[in-house]
């Protein structure tokens, strides 16, 4: 942001004043928004860092950059007992989130009025902060990063995101073209806001600006115009820059937040039969490379949207694909907690009761690119977990119980065959984080 000015700044203020983000009803709730609640459970980023599962409880959250607190109410809900604490530079936005988590029952949360540069003045040290929709607004995004770092506490975890500047491509023309004609010189409202709406609206469906950028059902949402036409401050980046920003703050980059939908492979048409080269090179790309690689085929991401930490000293824990047969002989299983609700089980039941598949991938859709049912009998051997977290053992006597005859040889099925085939199961579970493992310590 080469021309990023204390004028500028004010604008972007003024802007969040008039129009805090998100425009969400103050009685409106994420609570049944399963993917949101899964990004926004910290259990999912400690589990993708640490392959272990951590409770919510006692820890202290930051949301920097609040807006109008709905991501902050998506934070309380997702993490109870969890201590939440918000900021934001718009007075405004912090009034409203304030009045958000108060009205869904949260009247412990913390909101301030400041800018993220001045998080040490807090006293307070964090285990997770949560940084949306911000980073891109900073001069540097290794300003922000080292803002949050100096607050965060060894084992902590930052989620932030900037703009893809492949997959906002157009929309940056279109904030050019609308700083041509002036648009954006001052706060924009109502006025400028008509003014975008007439243009697009007068141009051919093919010129290549409104095919690209304009959607016919968002005309009469003013915030999709402030965010994307006239969104001041607004700036795309690259995967390669996303990194070098995270060196800059020297941070460690954890994972992307929506890892299933940056898979390299999943571009081609047979995963499995790439061509030569490619098929060479893929192991040996880093994941700064990977990722570059893919934004570059295809740039469908409005966000790169990641999760980052300090550098781990400590020898990190194998992955489960790295598990010996004694880890598996002493691994726990347990649930995401964004599936243990009374309303998965009741559809978990139903599904048993009827011998149905269950579509465990309806609630959670964002790890996954195609739906992941059980059948019905696989279900009910998981069925234990919505109760407590389970043994591989345990899981392997009722396995034996509800399978205990192959359909195909007719043969009983011994204890080894049930442990591989439950081993099978939660290890595929797994890859989608619907279940959760852990080795006995």
């Amino acid at each position: 942001m080469d021309n990023y000015t204390p004028e500028l700044r004010e604008k972007i203020r003024q802007q969040f004043d008039t129009g805090p983000y998100p425009r969400q009803p103050v009685e409106a709730s994420p609570q049944n928004d399963y993917d949101s609640l899964f990004i926004h459970n910290i259990v999912t980023a400690f589990y993708l860092r640490d392959k272990k599962v951590i409770t919510p409880e006692n820890k202290v959250i930051l949301d920097a950059g609040c807006g109008s607190g709905y991501k902050a109410l998506a934070l309380a809900i997702a993490n109870p007992g969890a201590r939440i604490i918000g900021i934001d530079l718009s007075q405004e936005s912090v009034k409203l989130a304030k009045q958000r988590l108060d009205y869904h029952g949260f009247k412990d949360a913390e909101f301030y009025v400041m800018p993220i540069e001045d998080l040490p003045s807090l006293g307070l040290k964090f285990d997770y902060i949560n940084n949306d929709e911000v980073l891109y607004l900073f001069p540097d995004p290794a300003m922000g990063l080292k803002a949050m770092k100096a607050v965060l506490k060894p084992e902590g975890i930052i989620r932030s995101n900037l703009h893809s500047f492949l997959g906002r491509y157009y929309y940056y023309r279109a904030q050019d073209i609308f700083k041509m004609m002036g648009l954006m010189d001052d706060n924009p409202g109502e006025l400028e806001i008509s003014i975008v709406r007439d243009t697009m609206k007068a141009l051919k469906d093919g010129v290549d600006i409104k095919r690209s950028t304009w959607q016919e059902q968002e005309q009469d949402n003013p915030e999709y115009y402030m965010m994307n036409y006239l969104f001041q401050g607004d700036k795309g980046y690259t995967i390669p820059q996303m990194f070098a920003a995270l060196r800059a703050a020297e941070l460690e980059f954890v994972s992307m937040v929506n890892w299933r939908g940056w898979q390299l492979q999943d571009l081609f048409i047979d995963s499995d039969d790439l061509p030569p080269f490619m098929a060479m090179s893929l192991p040996e790309l880093s994941p700064e490379e990977e990722l570059h690689l893919f934004e570059l085929l295809h740039p469908c991401h409005r966000l790169l949207d990641f999760w980052c930490a300090d550098p781990k000293t400590e020898e990190s824990t194998p992955s489960v694909s790295e598990w010996t047969e004694a880890d598996w002989q002493n691994a726990w299983v347990e649930l995401h907690p964004q599936l243990q609700t009374p309303q998965v089980r009741e559809d978990l039941l139903e599904s048993i009761a009827n011998r149905l598949p269950f579509q465990i991938s309806q609630y959670i859709t964002l790890t996954s690119l195609r739906p992941i049912g059980l059948e019905s009998s696989l279900a009910a051997c998981l069925l234990p977990l919505w109760e407590k977290r389970q043994s591989i053992k345990s899981l392997t006597e009722r396995w034996i119980q509800i399978r205990p005859v192959d359909p195909v040889t007719l043969q009983p099925v011994t204890e080894i065959i049930a442990f591989e085939q439950v081993k099978s199961l939660v290890r595929d579970m797994e890859a989608f984080l619907y279940l959760l493992l852990e080795r006995s310590a």
